[in-house]
């Protein structure tokens, strides 16, 4: 008998916050770290909130990019993924809210493949559909580019 796996799920999750700075949150059987630098208060023991949500992003279009060549047939080869970022920290800085904080973001995903352009520019099509964290920043205003491109 087949499991039919639902579409809709519910997250959950309760974090410790045991310093101004540093939240640990359970998820699965992992405990992930955010906090921040030295610098500003921080132990420097996990990526800020910000470096979380870009780091996100390049780990949502690697999962969701293979799993699309998987479905395409098309063989991504290894992969590197270059993300520039534009973040206003004006709102982080309590000077002034702001609406679109990351309001410009380029992603590169560089494939040794042997697959042709054509086929990877495919996947970045169909990896743009489906990659859930691409859909947030989008949805919030960021312009999201994501760039496919044949590294050989």
């Amino acid at each position: 008998m087949a499991i039919k796996m639902k579409s809709v799920v519910t997250y959950r999750a309760t974090a410790s916050c045991p310093t101004h700075a540093r939240t640990e949150i359970p998820v699965r059987d992992l405990n992930v770290v955010i906090d921040e630098p030295e610098e500003r208060g921080g132990t420097n023991l996990g990526p800020t909130p910000t470096e979380a949500a870009m780091t996100a992003l390049i780990a949502c279009t690697n999962v969701i990019g293979h799993k699309n060549a998987h479905r395409l047939g098309i063989d991504l080869g290894e992969i590197s993924i270059d993300a520039n970022c534009q973040f206003d920290r004006r709102g982080v800085l309590m000077q002034e809210e702001i609406d679109v904080p990351f309001p410009e973001m380029t992603i590169t995903v560089n494939c040794n493949s042997p697959a042709s352009q054509e086929e990877l520019t495919l996947v970045g099509q169909e990896t743009a559909k489906y990659c859930a964290i691409a859909k947030l920043f989008e949805a919030a205003g960021t312009d999201l580019t994501v760039n496919w491109v044949k590294s050989n």
